[in-house]
């Protein structure tokens, strides 16, 4: 069982100005978390998260671990004009992504961002676009193989797109310098929602004896290494959520034992946890409106895919709780659904829940990262709004939900179009 931030009794009062479905935010728990992440790298001077907008690219949501000094970990150029206009500027913007045109190199420049390069030939590619090398630059890593934890977690980033091979990250460094770099990062994403407290302690190992090769073989002084993402949040009731205090206390001893005998204890640490800064602050209310009693039972939502694709796209698990029959036996199994034209638009298969009735409102859990951000409009569904529940208990819209005129927006110059709307 999973405790919701919202009762049944909050939702009816919502829907009557906000009808389902919607994503809500409880403020509350995202202050929360905020501090205890602060807390816990609170041993390093410079430390620094830089929250994964593409998590969650909401501004009002932004700004509130803006307060707390959290700066924006950018992929794109949209991202990267919302952070500009959220007022972040310089080194509060790390800039890390793939396959990058020539013109978001160009304003992350502007912006005075940090760029994190993705490959090798990206060295060239940035000085001929921008004109220069930034005395400021990061350059991310692959190790290649499978990396594999002690509890047994792996992954294999051989088989990733992202990053540089070592000697790669060491022939860049020396190019870099040469062409007028003089602060150097290390950044490196290797695991995805890991819920473990081992992760960051033992990609932390990596990257810190990385740091030191790095240092003797080309002289560069890395000012900061970025341990990206990648700390997970319990999706299952079963699941031990990570112990950030924890976590950062690992992250300190491996500092201790590899950096500070080099002289390197002056190297901040940064962080990019979209989905541990932001999921388990988020959910999906839908409504049930509809049942169907064929070969299995199915209980049909006012959500869909377009609202959480998360399930459909990788089948994740996603808990639900019927509000007001929070202790009501499981005894029924459902495949709720959404409405796409679509076999995967489903939130849960074979699902034990409560008994469903026409009406019950759902609360789809941990929707606060990669849940509105990876919506879209498919089957012509329009995208949901976003609230966001306040400390005081008190609901505030952040985001509209979408009107027809907003899908046909771009097709402003056509008449047809016009008469629609």
């Amino acid at each position: 069982m999973k405790n919701t931030f919202v009762t049944l009794e909050q939702v009816k009062e919502i829907v009557k100005d906000c009808p389902t479905p919607f994503h809500l935010y409880d403020e509350k728990g995202i202050r929360e978390n905020a501090k205890r992440v602060n807390e816990a790298f609170s041993w390093n001077k410079g430390f620094r998260e830089y929250f994964a907008v593409k998590a969650n690219a909401n501004p009002f949501l932004i700004n509130i671990l803006k307060e707390y000094g959290c700066g924006c970990d950018c992929s794109s150029m949209t991202e990267l004009m919302l952070a500009n206009e959220l007022g972040f500027s310089g080194d509060e913007i790390m800039f890390s992504s793939n396959a990058t045109p020539a013109q978001e190199f160009q304003y992350a420049r502007k912006l005075n961002a940090v760029i994190n390069l993705d490959d090798f030939t990206h060295v060239d590619f940035l000085e001929k676009c921008t004109g220069s090398i930034p005395e400021t630059i990061c350059c991310r890593f692959n190790p290649g193989g499978v990396f594999q934890m002690s509890n047994g977690i792996m992954d294999n980033p051989g088989d990733s797109k992202y990053g540089m091979t070592e000697a790669q990250m060491v022939e860049a460094f020396k190019i870099l310098k040469a062409k007028g770099a003089k602060k150097f990062g290390i950044h490196a994403f290797l695991v995805s929602n890991t819920v473990t407290n081992d992760y960051y302690p033992e990609l932390a190992a990596v990257l810190f004896k990385l740091a030191v090769k790095l240092k003797k073989e080309t002289g560069a002084d890395i000012r900061f290494i970025n341990l990206s993402g990648g700390v997970g949040i319990p999706y299952t009731p079963d699941q031990k959520p990570n112990d950030i205090m924890a976590i950062g206390e690992g992250v300190r001893k491996v500092y201790e034992e590899i950096l500070a005998p080099e002289g390197m204890d002056d190297i901040a640490i940064y962080t990019e946890m979209g989905r541990f800064m932001m999921g388990p602050y988020g959910c999906l209310v839908t409504q049930a409106i509809h049942q169907k009693h064929i070969y299995k039972e199915y209980i049909g939502c006012d959500a869909c895919a377009s609202n959480l694709m998360r399930p459909a796209m990788y089948g994740s698990y996603h808990h639900i709780t019927v509000l007001g029959k929070e202790n009501a036996p499981c005894d029924h199994k459902y495949d709720v659904t959404g409405s796409l034209c679509e076999n995967n638009d489903k939130f849960a298969v074979d699902r034990m829940l409560p008994e469903i009735e026409m009406g019950d409102y759902l609360v789809i859990h941990d929707t606060g990262a990669h849940g509105f951000s990876m919506g879209y409009q498919y089957n012509g569904k329009l995208r949901s709004a976003e609230l966001l529940l306040k400390e005081d208990g008190s609901v505030q819209l952040i985001r509209r939900a979408e009107t027809a005129k907003d899908y046909f927006a771009t097709f402003d110059f056509c008449d047809i179009i016009k008469n629609l709307v």
